[in-house]
């Protein structure tokens, strides 16, 4: 229920009169919250053994350990709301916790895209993507921490196909 009221709600920015819809929607890998997730559990004894102080240190360790544990919370639900969305007609963005940012492509203006896996990213299944458009200053340029970048790499290049935005290659002559 409480994943439901975080959640950004990107079918609000559809453009359903004319005919856009999800191919994709994409959450980042785990691997992106996993250092705040280790804050976070840090941050529990922290609190829990300032309770056994007096004083000062009392105050310090509570105070200090609340706020470790709420900034692993906000970059927990930060990481949650990244979204990249794949649609018939673009590709975009939404991020943000308090305030939202979007930021979007049409298909056809993409001229290239990156995929890029580092040793960790190969050994556990995920990629950053690199955009490049005619537009050189967007919001878009980089997409971290993509999940299943290969399957997702597919599903974009496929959607690009069917919207007619990538040629197909010419039947090549064997000289016969």
């Amino acid at each position: 229920m409480i994943a439901a009221w975080l959640d950004p709600h990107v079918d609000q920015y559809l453009l359903s009169d004319q005919g856009e819809y999800v191919v994709r929607e994409v959450h980042k890998h785990w691997v992106a919250s996993v250092l705040a997730w280790a804050r976070f559990v840090v941050s529990v004894p922290v609190v829990v053994s300032a309770f056994a102080y007096a004083g000062p240190l009392r105050w310090v360790l509570l105070i200090g350990g609340l706020v470790l544990g709420g900034q692993a919370l906000f970059r927990v639900l930060d990481e949650f709301r990244d979204r990249f969305v794949i649609t018939n007609m673009r590709v975009f963005r939404v991020h943000g916790t308090f305030s939202t940012q979007r930021a979007s492509v049409p298909l056809g203006r993409i001229l290239d895209i990156t995929v890029k896996k580092p040793l960790l990213g190969r050994m556990l299944n995920y990629g950053h993507f690199v955009f490049e458009s005619a537009a050189q200053v967007q919001g878009i340029s980089e997409i971290r921490f993509v999940a299943d970048i290969d399957g997702r790499d597919v599903v974009l290049q496929d959607t690009m196909q069917r919207a007619g935005l990538r040629a197909t290659a010419p039947a090549q002559d064997d000289g016969t």
